[in-house]
């Protein structure tokens, strides 16, 4: 009788255990579960200043993410470049840190050289044809390849920063105006090709030391978007600025794939989907100041020139030939856009 009491309670508690385990199979994920008791923490890094709208954005995905885990995942924003280098935290990324950068595809282009096509010159011409190649199934496969090859997850790639101009201290008009002037641009490749065919020298450097370049001569330019060529109070130490339209930036937020899957599933879901909708809110915003920023400028005595486009456009047609598959990969993003 004993036995069989006993045979029973067992049999009962394994069901218990049993339905328990596939409930929490159902509802968390990663190595833990939402209801683990841990605290998640991810530090974002950004090159940006906080009056930038991209930055107010990352802002608005730290709160959501906050109050949809109810803090048990942070997010902590570092701007001005305080959370270092983007390739070095990258690097950090790639073995697990809980670190994550707002970069472009020029710089993941070193582990995908297919995503660095989105940083070429005159790719696309605004944020909603941009939007609709990173939302493809052509950009999700190098997202695939960029977390199974190398470690990193994109949570999001739809943060648009608008689209980027000359900054100088003479007026540039066409690209002969260039020659011999030494342009900051981020040190990736395609960047550096793009600047070079523009007529340019094209000079790799980080963002938190244009300033002080400008100021002493060491270079003699830069090229920017309106947004952040404010918020690092270039007007400053420039004095003219070509509207040149050369880049639409959009960049993604990059973390650790580890880091990520760490995470209870119920948390990744969240950090995605808020990542996202900052993302598009972030870039609608940022459309409608760039012409409120660009008046900003001029308020503080910048002059402001428009180009003639299709001269720098024609210029830059030779950077897709320095890219194995480049021409190809324009081929088919202009078929995907229906152009």
């Amino acid at each position: 009788m004993k036995r069989t009491v006993m045979g029973l309670l067992l049999s009962l508690v394994m069901m218990f255990v049993s339905a328990c385990g596939q409930q929490s199979a159902e509802n968390g994920g990663g190595s833990g579960q939402a209801d683990d008791g841990k605290v998640y923490t991810l530090k974002v890094g950004t090159a940006l200043s906080e009056s930038d709208p991209i930055y107010q954005g990352l802002e608005a995905f730290r709160k959501a993410v906050e109050e949809k885990t109810n803090g048990k995942v942070e997010i902590e924003i570092y701007g001005s470049g305080s959370l270092g280098d983007d390739k070095d935290i990258l690097e950090q990324a790639k073995v697990g840190a809980n670190v994550a950068v707002l970069v472009d595809s020029g710089r993941l282009a070193e582990m995908v050289p297919q995503m660095g096509i989105m940083t070429a010159p005159y790719i696309v011409d605004n944020f909603d044809e941009a939007r609709k190649v990173v939302t493809s199934d052509l950009f999700k496969g190098w997202e695939e390849q960029l977390a199974k090859d190398h470690g990193l997850r994109v949570l999001s790639f739809n943060w648009y920063q608008g689209e980027r101009h000359l900054l100088t201290n003479k007026p540039v008009l066409k690209p002969e105006d260039l020659e011999g002037v030494r342009l900051r641009t981020p040190g990736a490749p395609i960047w550096l090709e793009t600047i070079k065919a523009m007529g340019a020298n094209p000079t790799g450097m980080a963002w938190s030391e244009v300033y002080v370049a400008l100021q002493q001569g060491i270079i003699d330019g830069a090229e920017a978007q309106h947004p952040a060529t404010y918020g690092a109070k270039l007007y400053e130490v420039i004095k003219h600025i070509s509207k040149t339209r050369h880049f639409q930036l959009l960049t993604g937020i990059v973390a650790s794939d580890k880091w990520m899957a760490e995470l209870p599933e119920e948390y990744q879901k969240i950090v995605l989907e808020e990542a996202f909708k900052a993302g598009d809110d972030a870039s609608r915003k940022t459309e409608e100041l760039l012409g409120e920023f660009e008046q900003k400028l001029a308020d503080q005595g910048v002059e402001i020139h428009e180009v003639d486009v299709n001269l720098f456009k024609e210029r830059t047609n030779v950077v897709y030939e320095k890219f194995e598959g480049y021409t190809e990969l324009r081929d088919q993003i202009n078929q995907l856009l229906g152009k």
